[in-house]
């Protein structure tokens, strides 16, 4: 197992929690399981937030075989430099229009989903929860397509499938906590630790465009090789 790569994923996760807490709260926070005994309870909760992490380590092998097959043709460093750019790009648009870093070609993916996801919380019995916790990984979300792009920086399937499961991990505790037990914090201080969200993006994309520079920093900006011309280990 990448240590690294797992780390990153966690620290991501963890990080974002609180902007999660903000914007997927209130689905939380409405989890129609008031009516549950204790156990019940505590196992639909555990249901939804197991749904978010297997749809966000279902993203993670899908944009790590993507990464692989830029790192087989050799574009890694570029492609690496040009997501960290892409990045920060984005990152000028959410401090210009206040809206959000969430392309408008998302915006039918997420009415769809958000229509499936009513018609699931009217639905208690116990697979819908794990339904609706992957149908929940599925909306657009900022914090998410940070955690893609390190996923697609990866170079293989099991790189991407451990960041975004550990990104997903990460958000556990506190999105966990919120739906068993209410609010954890005002929503002034929810308000302010939202503020991160552009160092957040900011320190994702510089990261990425440090990555693809292969300037032998260890776990910031180590070289990565090329596939071109590497030598083929069959062992």
């Amino acid at each position: 197992m990448n240590i690294a790569v797992l780390i990153a994923g966690l620290s991501l996760g963890a990080i974002s929690s609180f902007h999660c807490v903000g914007m997927c709260g209130p689905i939380a926070f409405a989890l129609p399981v008031q009516e549950l005994s204790k156990t019940k309870r505590q196992l639909a909760v555990l249901a939804y937030h197991s749904g978010r992490v297997l749809t966000y380590a279902t993203l993670g092998a899908i944009f790590g075989l993507l990464g692989r097959q830029v790192y087989i043709a050799g574009f890694q460093r570029w492609f690496s430099i040009v997501l960290g750019i892409l990045v920060l790009l984005l990152l000028i648009q959410y401090i210009h229009s206040k809206q959000g870093i969430q392309p408008s070609v998302f915006n039918h993916l997420q009415r769809k989903v958000q229509q499936w996801m009513g018609y699931l919380l009217k639905n208690r019995k116990p697979a819908s929860f794990l339904l609706l916790g992957m149908a929940n990984g599925l909306l657009p979300c900022g914090m998410v397509y940070l955690a893609i792009a390190g996923a697609l920086s990866t170079n293989n399937l099991a790189d991407g499938i451990i960041f975004m499961t550990s990104f997903g991990l990460g958000t556990f505790p506190a999105m966990l906590t919120l739906s068993l037990f209410g609010y954890m914090a005002s929503i002034s201080v929810r308000n302010n630790i939202k503020k991160l969200t552009p160092f957040i993006i900011a320190a994702m994309g510089i990261l990425l465009i440090l990555r693809g520079l292969n300037m032998g920093i260890p776990y910031i900006s180590p070289v990565l090789e090329s596939a071109r011309g590497a030598a083929i280990d069959c062992h």
